[in-house]
């Protein structure tokens, strides 16, 4: 083993395994000539291999030296990891893994988990295992994957946050801060504001129910007991009602938020009715009603954009709050209302005929609606239409000054059957249906009322110019035509300028041209009575008297109706004014001061014409009567009772005008008012010998036409004045 031979042998053996490795490492150093970028390895000299999880822009294997081997994204598209359900996929530098979704935990206990195969995720509750951070106002309710904060019943959200959060605060829901409107003064109403601010310190979310309907009583007892609010002006009482409205559906829809789920309906000893709907919000249409009104509309419109608690619908009817809304005016759709009447429409007389109904949802922006609500109301009574009638869907409309009237914008009747009516509504308030009576102008009558009472007052102008210019006619008798003349002057003037109640509400203005009227007309049958006593004076008893002294005559003619206003305005100054003509109201038998005074002096008058007629026909009838003196008494009372007739028939027809339901009692009052002071014009001027030879001589002087026999007439008139004047001053010359 050990001979000479065994030593070259073992370093030739040496020497070959020497050469093989140069020439590998002569190989190695040829393959890796090409530098590969990091996450990468030598493929052979020209190319390089992307590690597993990475890859280049021209694949896994490149030869672009300036090439990058990128991670890739097993999480995302083209091709996601499936890791199962309630999992969620989460990439590495060269790789991924699976973990259970926020919320979720393995059952396994395997934390991480490369497949759906190994997913074994299952929910957390974390309300019951103390995971939630809700506060403790709230409860947590769990939901999948996560859970939320509510607020217990009674409660609600701070302000400025939102309810079903995790974030979620709340605060326990108050009784609303509710007080008596500014400027109001009343003793029912200031006691009723008490008995709120009362329910207001004690209430408490557990007693809602019971709030509520204590809530609906003190408004029974407030509008059934009213007492001194009946005597509130009309604009104060719809204050009050718009106040009332308007606090009731803030505070019943405060209150609903405390009560529990489901529905309510509560009916007073008086008959009003209270129904309400509190649930989470749910999809299509909701119903709500009771025996007075009923309601349909879309969940969606009663759900608050930014409230996410749950969803309050309800209605409240009262019969009783009529009481506050008598004689409200109503804003009409004049334009509609003109092409159905081919005439304009300048008011309407309103009857309420329903309950009135006030909606409150959780929803406070109503005033333009996704969708329309559709009513149906229940009548009390069921009327008979009569023309220029007709039953409409109103709601009241509360104005800037806190005042309100009925309106119907936005509201239209669908249809009357069973004892109701249906309507459409795009927007919420308070509803009811009233049967509109209205007043559709003519215009011819307007035409021939202007016309007819402007020929009139001039008529009226002429007469009082002629009773204070002509001298021949002077006397007491003359006085009194004068001074009826004036009256009816100044009283036909303000009811051409100022009878007619524009605005529907009775201010200032009106009640003082009813005021002026009442004294005018009154005045002017005053002295048309004195025209019958002084007719007494001349013929019954000293037959040639000169009558009453001109104070006496004005002190009676302008005293007693001053007095009468005076005591009718002192006693009851509301009954001056109406809601369509400034005359005297027809309520409490006011137009009473008006109507008793005339028809005592008509009937007065009357019965000294009857014993005027007896004591000429007694004196015709004698040996030797005084003719012409009996002619001139017979003239004169043709004359008066001509003038008790015109002025009493133009009044008969004048106080059936003032709520007229016939267009021809219009026509016959128009006609005969206008013709007030062309008749008299006639009757005192132009029939009267004198004051036409008068008239004659100043057309002449006015023509300048100045002839001898003109002179010579009115040498012979005023010769005869004379004789006449000496003779009896207060004949009229006729």
């Amino acid at each position: 083993m050990g001979g000479p031979h065994g030593g070259p042998f073992l370093l030739f053996h040496v020497l070959c395994f020497l050469l093989t490795l140069s020439e590998v490492g002569s190989q190695n150093s040829k393959a890796c000539a090409l530098p590969c970028p990091p996450n990468s390895s030598c493929v052979n000299g020209t190319a390089c291999r992307c590690a597993p999880g990475f890859i280049s822009f021209s694949g896994e294997i490149f030869t672009d030296p300036l090439e990058s081997c990128d991670d890739i994204n097993e999480c995302g598209p083209p091709s996601p990891v499936d890791c199962g359900s309630s999992a969620d996929c989460q990439n590495t530098e060269g790789g991924y893994y699976c973990t259970c979704s926020p919320g979720y935990e393995p059952v396994s206990g395997a934390m991480i988990f490369r497949n759906e195969s190994e997913n074994t995720c299952r929910d957390v509750d974390e309300c019951s295992s103390g995971q939630h951070q809700c506060h403790n106002s709230t409860v947590c309710f769990n939901t999948v994957g996560s859970y939320t904060c509510h607020c217990r019943e009674g409660w609600e959200p701070k302000h400025g946050l939102k309810n079903k959060q995790k974030d979620t605060i709340c605060k326990e829901i108050s009784f609303p801060a509710w007080t008596a409107p500014p400027g109001i003064k009343s003793r029912s109403l200031s006691a009723f504001f008490e008995r709120v601010q009362k329910m207001s310190r004690d209430f408490k979310p557990a007693m809602a129910k019971k709030s509520m309907q204590d809530l609906v009583g003190s408004v029974d007892d407030l509008l059934k007991n009213s007492g001194d609010l009946e005597s509130l002006d009309q604009s104060s009482k719809h204050v009050t009602v718009t106040h009332l409205l308007s606090g009731l559906e803030q505070i019943l829809r405060t209150l609903a938020k405390a009560m529990p789920k489901g529905s309510f309906t509560y009916r007073s000893l008086d008959n009003t009715e209270l129904s309400l709907v509190v649930q989470e919000q749910g999809k299509g249409n909701v119903t709500v009603g009771q025996s007075h009104a009923r309601m349909l509309l879309d969940w969606a419109v009663a759900a608050a954009a930014e409230e996410s608690g749950p969803t309050v619908v309800g209605i409240l009817s009262s019969q009783n709050m009529k009481k506050l809304l008598a004689n409200a005016s109503l804003k009409l759709d004049s334009e509609k209302l003109k092409e159905t009447y081919k005439s304009p429409v300048r008011g309407a007389k309103v009857t309420l005929l329903s309950a009135v109904s006030s909606v409150f949802l959780s929803n406070t922006n109503t005033e333009k609606l996704d969708s329309n609500v559709s009513f149906a109301f229940a009548l009390h009574e069921q009327p008979e239409l009569k023309p220029r009638q007709e039953l409409i869907c109103a709601f009241w409309k509360k104005d800037s000054n806190g005042n309100g009237s009925w309106a119907t914008t936005g509201c239209w009747k669908m249809g009357r059957g069973n004892g109701s009516i249906t309507c459409q509504c795009s927007h919420l308030s308070s509803f009811a249906i009233l049967m509109a009576h209205y007043d559709v102008e003519d215009p011819k009558l307007a035409l021939i009322t202007k016309v007819g009472l402007a020929l009139s007052l001039a008529c009226l102008l002429l007469c009082i110019l002629t009773f204070l210019l002509v001298r021949p006619i002077q006397g007491s008798r003359t006085t009194v035509h004068l001074h009826l003349c004036i009256c009816l002057f100044v009283g036909s003037a303000i009811f051409l300028a100022g009878i007619e109640n524009e605005g529907g509400e009775v201010g200032t203005r009106c009640r003082l041209v009813a005021v002026l009227l009442h004294y005018c007309f009154l005045a002017a049958f005053c002295w048309m009575s004195l025209e019958g006593v002084e007719l007494y004076f001349l013929v019954v008893r000293v037959f040639q008297g000169q009558g009453l002294r001109k104070l006496w005559l004005c002190l009676i003619g302008y005293g007693v109706p001053l007095i009468i206003v005076g005591i009718s305005a002192g006693a009851y100054s509301k009954g001056y004014g109406r809601e369509k003509f400034c005359w005297l109201n027809f309520e409490g038998g006011f137009l009473w001061s008006f109507v008793g005074p005339v028809t005592f002096i008509v009937l007065g008058n009357a019965i000294i014409f009857v014993i005027t007629v007896w004591k000429l026909t007694q004196k015709f009838s004698e040996i030797n009567p005084d003719i012409k003196k009996l002619k001139k008494a017979r003239v004169l009372t043709i004359t008066a009772i001509a003038q008790l007739f015109v002025l009493g028939c133009t009044w008969v027809f004048g106080l059936l005008l003032f709520d007229p339901e016939s267009w021809v009692l219009s026509y016959i009052f128009s006609i005969l008012n206008c013709l007030q002071g062309f008749f008299l014009f006639v009757l005192y001027c132009l029939l009267n010998k004198k004051v036409r030879e008068e008239y004659r001589k100043w057309a002449c002087m006015v023509a300048g036409n100045k002839y001898s026999e003109f002179a010579t007439t009115t040498s012979g008139s005023g010769s005869s004045h004379n004789q006449t004047q000496a003779l009896r001053p207060s004949e009229s010359g006729m």
